[in-house]
Parts: C-alpha cells; sequence; structure tokens
C-alpha cells in the first residue's frame, strides 16, 4: 500500500489575481495621471513609478509574512492594536493637516497614513479575540464588548477621515456574522444603519451634527452634494459629475487606453479615488466588468481559504481581509457612480496610494500564510 504524501498548499489563484490588479492598476495609474504628473513634476511617470516602488516593496513584504506563521504573527494582535489607538491619537493631535485634515504621520519626506495600518491591526485583534471569546459572544456582556472595542479605533479614526471610520467599524462586523447569533447581528446593523439614515436627513440633521462637533462641515456637505450634485457643479457636485460623464462616455467598449478627456484636468486627482471612472471612459464597460471579476475571483479565493483553513485562527484572518477589500470595492465603485455620498475611499491595488498597496500586500500576506497551513494528501 503506498504511503500517503503530505505538502504545503499554496493559493497561486490568490496570488494570480493580486499581482494582476497591481499590474493593471500601474497601468491606469499612468494613464490617468501622466498629463497632470507632467505638468506638476515635469515626469508623466511620477506617480506611476512611485506607486510601482511602493508595491514592490508591499509585494516583498507579502512575501515575508507568507512565510511566516500565522499563529506567530497573532501574538503581536494586542500590541498592533494598542499601537493603532496611539498611532490614531498622534495623528489627531500633531499629524501633518492636508486639507484641512489630519491624516497623515512624517518624519522629512517620509509620511504614511496610520489608517491603513489600523485596518490590519483590527483584523488581528478582532480575530484573535473572537476565536478567543467563543460562545460568549452571543450574550449581551460579549457584544457589548465586541462593539466598544471596535468604536474605540473606529471614533479616532473617523474624527478625521469618516470613510475610514466606517470601514473598520464593519470589518469587525463582517467577522463577527460569522459566529454571532442572529439577534445580535442584526443589532449591530440596526446601531450603523441608524447612524446612516440620521446623515440622510437634511439639514435639521445637519446643523445637529455640525453644532455638536460629531461631523464636520465638509462631511455633511458631501451628503447634500450627494443628494442634488446638479445643484452644486462648480463646487462640491464637480467632481461627482465629472466622474459620471467619463462613464457615460466610455459606452461598452471604452475610447481606448489612453485616450480619456476626464483625465486632461476635469476629473481632480483622477489616479486616486476616481480612478475607476477613468476606467470605464477608457476601457467602457467591459472593461469596468472584467475589474470586477478579477475582485471577485480574490475575493472567491479569500472565501475559500477561509473555508479551508487549518484553525478558526486563520479563518477568521481571512474572513477579516476579506471582508475589508470587498467593503472597499464596494464603497469606491458605489461613490464613483454616485450611488452614496464621495467618502473618499480608495480602490484596492489600482487607486494610486504608497501606505495603502503595502498593508494591502501585507493583509495578503497574512492570507497566503494561512494557505502555506493548510495540507494537500497525495
Amino acid at each position: 500500500m503506498a504511503k500517503t504524501k503530505r505538502k504545503h498548499f499554496y493559493d497561486y489563484g490568490l496570488l494570480f489575481a493580486i499581482i494582476f490588479l497591481t499590474i493593471f492598476g500601474l497601468v491606469m495609474i499612468y494613464s490617468a495621471s501622466s498629463y497632470t504628473a507632467q505638468i506638476k513634476m515635469g515626469d508623466p511617470g511620477y506617480y506611476m513609478k512611485r506607486q510601482g516602488f511602493l508595491a514592490l516593496i508591499g509585494f516583498a513584504a507579502m512575501i515575508v509574512i507568507s512565510l511566516i506563521d500565522y499563529h506567530k504573527i497573532l501574538r503581536f494582535a494586542v500590541p498592533a492594536y494598542l499601537l493603532s489607538i496611539v498611532l490614531m491619537i498622534v495623528t489627531m493631535v500633531a499629524g501633518r493637516e492636508i486639507n484641512g485634515r489630519r491624516r497623515w504621520l512624517g518624519i522629512g519626506s517620509l509620511s504614511f497614513q496610520p489608517t491603513e495600518f489600523v485596518k490590519i491591526a483590527n483584523i488581528l485583534f478582532m480575530a484573535d479575540y473572537i476565536v478567543n471569546l467563543g460562545k460568549k459572544i452571543n450574550t449581551m456582556k460579549g457584544f457589548l464588548t465586541v462593539v466598544g472595542l471596535t468604536a474605540v479605533p473606529s471614533a479616532l479614526v473617523a474624527y478625521n477621515n469618516l470613510s475610514s471610520g466606517i470601514i473598520v467599524f464593519l470589518i469587525p462586523a463582517a467577522m463577527a456574522f460569522m459566529v454571532a447569533e442572529k439577534k445580535f447581528v442584526w443589532a449591530y446593523i440596526g446601531l450603523f444603519a441608524a447612524i446612516v439614515l440620521v446623515l440622510l436627513f437634511k439639514r435639521p440633521a445637519a446643523a445637529f451634527l455640525t453644532s455638536t462637533g460629531i461631523l464636520k462641515p465638509y462631511q455633511i456637505s458631501r451628503v447634500l452634494v450627494w443628494l442634488e450634485p446638479e445643484a452644486h457643479p462648480l463646487d462640491g457636485g464637480y467632481q461627482v459629475l465629472q466622474g459620471l460623464y467619463a462613464i457615460g462616455s466610455g459606452g461598452v467598449w471604452g475610447k481606448g487606453l489612453g485616450q480619456s478627456i476626464q483625465k486632461l484636468g476635469f476629473v481632480p486627482e483622477a489616479q486616486n479615488d476616481m480612478i475607476f471612472s477613468i476606467i470605464c471612459e477608457e476601457l467602457g464597460f467591459f472593461g469596468a466588468l472584467l475589474v470586477i471579476v478579477i475582485f471577485a475571483f480574490l475575493l472567491y479565493r479569500l472565501f475559500v481559504l477561509a473555508n479551508s483553513a487549518p484553525d478558526r485562527y486563520g479563518a477568521f484572518l481571512c474572513i477579516g481581509v476579506m471582508a475589508h477589500v470587498a467593503i472597499q470595492v464596494i464603497l469606491n465603485i458605489a461613490v464613483v457612480s454616485n450611488v452614496i455620498p464621495n467618502t473618499g475611499v480608495t480602490l484596492p491595488f489600482i487607486s494610486y496610494g504608497g501606505t495603502s498597496v503595502i498593508f494591502l500586500m501585507c493583509e495578503m500576506g497574512l492570507a497566503l500564510s494561512v494557505s502555506r497551513r493548510i495540507y494537500l494528501d497525495y
């Protein structure tokens, strides 16, 4: 009788999706930013080169993390969670102020957004905490503890970055959804829905939220612009309307790669949050659908890893990473198509942003680490 052999599994499908999205993102960043980069920096490839360099750093970090047993990484879950809170407090007090908001920490020419670290720290911490909490998560005390531990980093992030605060709040919700009883899941969803519904009221809610300092005037104005972008064509609604023009003009097959008109100064910072509109304009419905399909494939691989993980720690890590990517993709596309108010959420792997791509790669490294702990018999 032949002896059964075992070997490590490595999710090359997930790796392919990551590489494809990263390379595609670099191509689209060059296409979307070359005009602006030439005018501002004197180099049409400035943003693409910078993103490519940071993506390589992130890719190297991903490979290193994938080779480390994720159980060893989880030992740093609590310190990472505490560090994320400290970093956000420091950012609120001494962060670099850009456009009236403190979102960056930096030394000299080096800077990064602590918000991105908060996301991965939250995934690590909640994966460890929810597993250790066990069935107690279905008690009122357990539920309130999860909400409280989630609310602290969410509130600190939301102070200067509401959209990222929402993401930080929703990631643990998705993780808890896997094990919590329906009544607690609905309570979590209801709490979030109540906050969103309040924001949908115009003047009374706006006056109350701004007077109490819960939200800033620019955050309220985004909601008002979303409801009537045509009423603000030259200020708040300008970016939204130009993005919609880009999407509508692309048609089925698009104008062709590099042929966008809206990127020529019409869509502000086209390589950032609004890059999906340029994809739609240049590659059309077909190109946009292809991007969505690749994201769906990446999420599917993360779902498979969560189901096949050797233990609950690995499963919840993959669920957290999957939730993060899914939430950002949905929010970004919804913003670009004006389904929801402009929230300033990047499109994972594709939008320009060095901090984002590095920490996303680190999250993918966690998922690949889980995949390497899966054994195949042959």
